[in-house]
């Protein structure tokens, strides 16, 4: 299933000191899977628009993090 929030596991030296982190998660921009902008894409009203930082609907990506209740934002 697509989704912008991505993760992967970082290698986890013997010698840290730290307990590690075993899988870290990060976030990809949706504009990146867009090959380039079609026409008459669906957009916010100005207002809306301004306060979502993007005119276009699909280039919108609220950020939640990863310690929220799973389901937002992540397609599940």
């Amino acid at each position: 299933m697509f989704t912008t929030r991505k993760q992967y596991e970082p290698y986890i030296s013997p010698f840290d000191p730290c307990p590690p982190i075993r899988v870290k998660t990060y976030v990809t921009a949706p504009n990146l899977y867009v090959g380039f902008q079609p026409p008459n894409l669906p957009q916010f009203p100005l207002r809306e628009a301004l306060m979502k930082g993007t005119l276009w609907q699909v280039f919108y990506d609220p950020y939640y993090s990863p310690y929220e209740t799973k389901g937002k934002g992540d397609g599940s």
